[in-house]
């Protein structure tokens, strides 16, 4: 089976089962992230393919929304998709162990990685952040029945990946919890250059959205004769 072959065997199998899902890790993610990184990857080295192939697989047993042992799942999904032999089993094993650790899960996972490996990682992460970034927060955060913010919760703090995890915070959380960290956490010099207008989108985007909101509140504490024009 020649690269182009695998290529599009595993790229068919995660556009049908990933087409249409609503919390923002949809096929058109997938599709992003292995678009930058292939970017990425031509302006910093690694094998292509390996990085296609493991952008393409980053999100089908992710912990958010897989149980299950997702090392032997992968492993047996890439069996169940014929492309096996098309590698090398160590590359195959790279792909995996690199997958299983390139997720944020509240930045607590230090797991080294291989170069493609970071390249998809970073690739992942900017799609956190800027104008899509913020879309995807809020999808996630409507899917999972979360606030928009809530002032009287204020920033949550959170001090263990089960704590990020399983919480309930208000979507705004989310920013200061991940979003606003992930600029000075890329690995790649092509990464670090795409994030800072991303991160700076999302730093205006944050002043704008809580103007607004002192804005309409504002009203409430004032006080009632004044409220009434008295």
């Amino acid at each position: 089976m020649n690269p182009a072959d695998v290529s599009a065997a595993v790229r068919d199998h995660v556009r049908s089962v990933s087409l249409g899902e609503a919390t923002g890790h949809d096929w058109w993610h997938v599709s992003r992230v292995a678009g930058l990184s292939a970017k990425i990857c031509e302006a910093e080295g690694g094998d292509p393919l390996r990085v296609e192939l493991t952008a393409l697989l980053h999100d089908v047993f992710d912990e958010k929304f897989y149980s299950g042992d997702a090392e032997t799942a992968l492993s047996g999904l890439v069996d169940q998709l014929g492309v096996r032999s098309a590698l090398p089993d160590e590359v195959w094993d790279g792909i995996i162990y690199d997958i299983l650790h390139l997720g944020f899960k509240g930045g607590f996972d230090q797991t080294p990685l291989s170069l493609e490996g970071q390249i998809v990682q970073d690739a992942d992460r900017l799609d956190a952040i800027g104008a899509i970034g913020i879309a995807r927060a809020f999808a996630y955060g409507g899917a999972k029945g979360r606030e928009l913010y809530n002032p009287d919760e204020g920033v949550v703090t959170v001090t263990t990946a089960a704590e990020y995890r399983t919480g309930s915070r208000h979507t705004v959380n989310h920013f200061s919890e991940k979003l606003l960290l992930l600029r000075d956490r890329m690995n790649t010099d092509t990464a670090r250059e795409i994030a800072q207008r991303r991160h700076r989108f999302m730093e205006e985007y944050l002043a704008e959205f809580f103007a607004e909101w002192e804005d309409a509140v504002s009203y409430n504490r004032r006080d009632p004769d004044e409220r009434d024009g008295k």
